[in-house]
């Protein structure tokens, strides 16, 4: 579990430092280069596509994990917008929460319970 708490913080800092470095030098305008790599139908515009796929996963997964209630739904648009930045923190805040016991980390208490796991 140190392991993974490492991978998530050491992650987490390279890339608010690639993020702050990429803003000071090109500006904040992230969606006319995604979207225009997406439209030329190169190799960056398959990557940014096939990570658009793995944003909204990540936001179904946090309203899932936290019973599709109303606080669920608003995490869930950090969680797709937000990108690693958001789940290196929530999942290092879960590990924390959750006393690093995987199987409730990702299902949440209640199905972890349920299932017999935790």
């Amino acid at each position: 579990m140190n392991s993974f708490r490492l991978f998530l913080a050491a992650f987490l800092a390279v890339l608010a430092i690639y993020t702050f470095v990429v803003i000071a030098d090109h500006g904040a305008n992230l969606f006319s280069v995604f979207f225009g790599d997406m439209a030329r139908f190169n190799w960056a515009g398959q990557f940014n596509l096939d990570f658009s796929g793995f944003l909204p996963l990540s936001g179904i997964w946090t309203a899932w994990r936290n019973n599709f209630v109303p606080a669920a739904f608003a995490l869930s648009v950090p969680a797709v917008f937000g990108g690693m930045l958001f789940l290196c923190i929530y999942l290092l805040y879960l590990n924390h929460a959750e006393q690093g016991d995987i199987k409730r980390m990702l299902l949440g208490g209640e199905r972890a319970r349920d299932a017999g796991l935790g």
